[in-house]
């Protein structure tokens, strides 16, 4: 297993940010994609990855999602999901037994409209797959964090 930890920091070389290793073979990868300042408020598009190497089961597992965040005073414009004046915004999530609903692709057509950047997510998926592969382990994607303990 040393080998596949070691191949997984050298591939975080290649993104804005390496993995940082947590306890029970669990990687972080979290960095900043996109942020957009305006007058009093800050926005920013943030890229997280959660992996877990289970040694036992021969599987990677993999989380990732597209988090988005903001300081500061709203528009108060009508529509913006803003109060007036007042830059907090509600936004609801339901996370059931069958996990998140959605991908990060969808994800990341929404916040495309707020945001420009050129970021390739999928590559950290795909190289993430292609390590468990060389090294014969299984692959699985999935939408619920809380999975990857």
């Amino acid at each position: 297993m040393h080998e596949i930890k070691k191949e997984l920091m050298e591939q975080g070389k290649n993104y804005p940010k390496n993995f940082i290793e947590k306890r029970g073979n669990i990687f972080l990868l979290d960095f900043i994609i996109a942020e957009r300042k305006a007058f009093l408020r800050t926005d920013r598009l943030t890229y997280s990855a959660k992996l877990k190497i289970d040694e036992i089961k021969k599987e990677i597992i993999f989380f990732e999602i597209l988090k988005e965040s903001g300081a500061g005073l709203g528009s108060g414009g009508a529509g913006d999901g803003y109060g007036t004046g007042f830059g907090f915004k509600v936004e609801k999530t339901k996370i059931g037994p069958g996990g998140r609903e959605g991908t990060i692709e969808q994800q990341s057509v929404l916040f495309g409209k707020k945001y420009e950047y050129k970021f390739t997510f999928e590559k950290i998926r795909q190289d993430i797959k292609s390590l468990a592969e060389k090294y014969g382990y299984s692959f699985t994607y999935t939408l619920n964090e809380r999975e990857i303990r």
